[in-house]
């Protein structure tokens, strides 16, 4: 009931566009801009293109605004996550911290189909290196999802020390933790580092888990 009511607050909120083209993707917006595409086809056999374009460093009001063009034209916009009723279902997008957790096309059975990113976008070349070399795209992924889980794990043990050891904190109760791991700064830094690069590689490919990606956003 709870996500039946999000959804329908979701289409509530979405707005008319007002019929401005569809601007071209430039490289320098690989990492801050995604555009994924959805083309449909009618019964008489005439092709309607859906895009939805999402620039996430727009938040001048507080919120990221996704935008729903059809046919190259702006017809609809919405605070995200949102939900856009199109042709035979609606289409969901959500944001994680990283980019894109979900841009899919569900139809009135349920059926869910992934957009397909803009080639020239980072998800579009991320995808590119998933059909041309799978291979090294799925050992990416698996390394993605490793280094995320060691970032877990060493969170978790910190502060579990911290928590521990502080004045009042729960050493009267069960105790005192020390890791067994003793980052020095720099090496907290590293990992801060590559785990972020773990989100956005998950991010390219719309992959999230609220326990690994979530604990980084």
């Amino acid at each position: 009931m709870l996500k039946e009511w999000r959804h329908r607050r979701a289409v509530e909120r979405v707005k008319p566009g007002n019929g401005r083209p569809l601007q071209r993707f430039r490289w320098w917006q690989m990492l801050t801009r995604a555009v994924f595409h959805l083309r449909l086809v009618h019964d008489d056999g005439r092709q309607t293109v859906y895009t939805v374009d999402v620039k996430h460093q727009n938040q001048s009001q507080g919120y990221v605004t996704a935008h729903l063009y059809l046919d190259g034209r702006h017809h609809a916009e919405s605070k995200v996550p949102a939900v856009f009723p199109v042709q035979g279902g609606t289409v969901e997008v959500k944001r994680s911290g990283f980019g894109l957790k979900r841009c899919h096309y569900v139809t009135a059975d349920g059926t869910e189909h992934q957009l397909v990113p803009a080639p020239a976008s980072a998800e579009g070349r991320r995808a590119r290196l998933d059909r041309a070399h799978p291979a090294l795209s799925r050992g990416a992924g698996v390394l993605s999802s490793i280094v995320l889980l060691v970032g877990l794990v060493l969170l978790v043990l910190q502060l579990a020390e911290q928590v521990t050891q502080a004045p009042e904190g729960l050493a009267q109760y069960v105790g005192t933790f020390t890791s067994p791991v003793d980052l020095p700064a720099w090496g907290n830094i590293a990992v801060g580092l590559v785990t972020v690069a773990a989100s956005t590689e998950r991010a390219l490919r719309l992959r999230y888990h609220w326990l690994l990606d979530g604990s980084v956003g």
